[in-house]
């Protein structure tokens, strides 16, 4: 057993010694590796981070560049369904025009009525569209 207590306290005051100058450079040496790493690591996180933030940024552009297109031909569309319901009422008061007997009261009437206006055309649309 003696030789057992011999190895214990030799393991022991192995543990127990200070460190020699050289060990205890060691750890700033780590520390020296391991900033250098973090450092990698912010710029690698701040690269991904832009790269995030510009796909971002990208992907509202096409949204509004959509949302654009998409207003514009509404208007087209709409002025298209404006200018298909003014043809339409065009040819209605045209009929309603040829239609019409101007010695008849309507007819004396809208004589009348009509003189406030540029054309008759545009006074037959006035008025039936208030019919």
């Amino acid at each position: 057993m003696d030789s057992i207590d011999k190895l214990l306290a030799e393991l022991k005051s192995e543990y127990e010694q200070p460190l020699k100058p050289q060990q205890q450079s060691k750890p700033s040496l780590s520390k020296l590796h391991i900033q250098p790493e973090i450092k990698s690591a912010s710029s690698l996180i701040d690269n991904i981070l832009a790269d995030v933030k510009s796909d971002f940024e990208e992907r509202d552009q096409v949204l509004e560049l959509q949302k654009r297109q998409e207003l514009e031909q509404e208007r087209i569309r709409q002025e298209q369904l404006q200018a298909k319901q003014l043809e339409t009422l065009n040819k209605y008061a045209q009929d309603w025009l040829d239609k019409l007997d101007p010695l008849s009261a309507e007819g004396i009437w809208f004589e009348s009525f009509a003189e406030g206006y540029p054309s008759k055309l545009e006074a037959a649309i006035e008025y039936l569209q208030s019919c």
